[in-house]
């Protein structure tokens, strides 16, 4: 690592000190939801580590990982360290290899609590990280889920891939518009009460459930858990969504089906 790097790990007592990129402005509700969320994760082996460059006062970057037992996605992980998370900050720091550090960091984590290796899902949407920088770094795909999500390991024995859970059955249950999702993405937790609004000023009942332990995020009805968004058994959007575009989706495919 260059002497003008530096990863910092973050814990319960320097959070407020250190927040993650993506995280927002520290007075928002978004963020601070974030954080009590993250204390609840550390006694689960959460990890954050975020990478700085020179005497920068912003991150370069940032990586969340955990035990698979503990992710919040729908998988089976046991044995493996999970990534939920990476990400690079600004196109000036693209293209340096910081990716690769973070994810050496993970492995290393990873051998030292005797795991099988690091596993990811990858989309090729804007909202997570695609699979090209996995596959450079050692990652094989052992599996695919619609729309573009895949699910990638490196590996440091022969234990069995990881697995994606199955969705499909789990989104039958649902029933009328809902939205089930968790505090491990500020963004959309921040974004739930203006969702429900907007949903009853079109007068429609929605029922809102918020994930609140990784049994239900591994048991959620969409891959990426952490927003669900849910008509009669459809999935109509499986991240964060605008309410510009989440009134779109209430006029395409329910509001008109009235």
């Amino acid at each position: 690592m260059d002497e003008n790097t530096r990863i910092v790990n973050i814990n319960e007592e320097n959070i407020s000190e250190y927040p993650p990129s993506c995280f927002l402005n520290p007075k928002n509700e978004g963020y601070l939801t974030k954080v009590d969320w993250l204390k609840e994760r550390f006694s689960e082996g959460m990890k954050i580590k975020l990478l700085y460059l020179g005497d920068e006062k912003k991150s370069a970057g940032f990586i969340e990982y955990v035990p698979g037992e503990f992710a919040w996605r729908a998988v089976n992980a046991s044995g493996y360290m999970f990534i939920h998370c990476i990400y690079i900050n600004g196109n000036k720091n693209k293209e340096k290899g910081l990716g690769t550090l973070l994810i050496d960091e993970c492995f290393k984590d990873a051998e030292k609590a005797g795991m099988a290796g690091i596993a990811v899902i990858t989309s090729e949407g804007t909202f997570m990280a695609g699979k090209s920088l996995f596959l450079k770094n050692g990652f094989e795909q052992v599996g695919e889920s619609k729309p573009s999500f895949s699910l990638l390991v490196r590996k440091t024995s022969d234990l069995p891939d990881p697995s994606f859970r199955n969705t499909e059955d789990i989104l039958k249950e649902y029933s009328g518009l809902n939205i089930v999702y968790s505090d491990q993405c500020p963004w959309v937790s921040r974004s739930i009460p203006e969702l429900k609004e907007t949903a009853e000023e079109h007068g429609l009942a929605i029922k809102t459930r918020r994930i609140s332990c990784p049994e239900d995020a591994q048991n959620a009805p969409s891959v990426y858990s952490t927003f669900n968004l849910v008509y009669d058994g459809k999935l109509l959007s499986d991240h964060y969504i605008s309410k510009r575009r989440f009134e779109n989706i209430l006029k395409k495919e329910v509001l008109n089906k009235k």
